[in-house]
């Protein structure tokens, strides 16, 4: 029996003291599969006081998941799509040879007190599709598939599992589900992909008898037991076929220091024929960072 890599969060503030907890990219792995950023982000609870909102800000060479377990998020991006994330939706943006957006608190939320709580990821694009025009599409909570396995009840974001395929399409093989164990509930998590991790989002969970610590993302290498806790557990699993090293650096990421560096420089000056046009009813934008040193990873933007 193998034991699985295991991969420990640091904590980056994304703006107004909002802090999540990053496992990819790790010093230790760049990817699990076509996953190279992994964000934790919440339980935090926003009132009408904090200022969480990201600012509008450039990606190319990649693609963007965002899901949510609890409260919303506004997305706006310069292709002229506003879409309201919300729990068990899937929000797929594919960045391409170019895109623009912001993630806002809702106009509606302004004045109420919720709860965020979710996960951010970045996916790498098969290098014949790093150039392929920006795409941004919303698969609704109640178009993914569930299926009960034993005592899991397994929602299928992206990819096939269980006799259970996502309407979602990846730009590669890709394996996302999010699996809820019920208290003591004991589950056998086959090998579904090439690559695969777990990670714990909330309660005790153990791996062949051995507890997961929090907020670690294990990488595994073959079917693993899973226990949950006596309060069960909420875990998401990620995969796919990997896609080699990319060069990463701030919201930038592809196979070629020279496309970064161009991007960067679109991105500074502005230049919309790039991709890089303001979002429709956006004044404010997130500036280059100063440092433009262009790495295999991503902690040090």
């Amino acid at each position: 029996m193998s034991a699985p890599q295991l991969l420990g969060a640091h904590g980056h503030d994304l703006g107004g003291g909002f802090v999540v907890r990053r496992l990819l990219p790790a010093a230790q792995r760049q990817a699990v599969g076509p996953f190279l950023f992994f964000d934790h982000f919440g339980p935090v609870t926003v009132t009408p006081a904090d200022n969480h909102d990201v600012r509008p800000h450039p990606h190319i060479g990649l693609a963007t998941l965002t899901y949510l377990f609890e409260g919303v998020i506004m997305h706006r991006d310069n292709l002229g799509y506003s879409q309201r994330i919300e729990p068990g939706a899937i929000n797929w943006m594919t960045a391409g040879s170019g895109i623009v957006h912001s993630e806002r608190k809702p106009e509606a939320e302004r004045h109420s007190t919720y709860v965020n709580h979710g996960l951010q990821l970045w996916l790498a694009l098969p290098q014949d599709q790093q150039e392929v025009p920006a795409s941004f599409v919303h698969t609704p909570a109640s178009a993914i598939p569930e299926v009960q396995d034993g005592c899991a009840q397994v929602r299928v974001l992206v990819g096939q599992a269980l006799g259970a395929e996502s309407p979602v399409q990846p730009c590669s093989p890709t394996l996302y589900l999010d699996v809820a164990l019920p208290a003591n509930g004991q589950w056998t998590l086959p090998m579904l992909a090439e690559e695969q991790a777990v990670y714990g989002v909330h309660g005790a969970l153990a791996l062949d008898g051995q507890p997961l610590a929090p907020h670690t993302l294990a990488v595994l290498s073959e079917s693993t037991v899973l226990q949950a806790g006596p309060e069960g557990a909420r875990l998401a699993v990620v995969g796919g076929q990997p896609l080699g090293r990319r060069l990463m650096w701030w919201n930038f990421v592809g196979t070629s220091k020279a496309r970064i560096e161009q991007a960067a420089q679109a991105w500074d000056t502005g230049d919309g024929s790039q991709g890089m046009a303001q979002v429709p009813g956006e004044t404010e934008r997130i500036p280059l960072p100063e440092r433009r040193q262009v790495s295999a990873n991503r902690d040090d933007f």
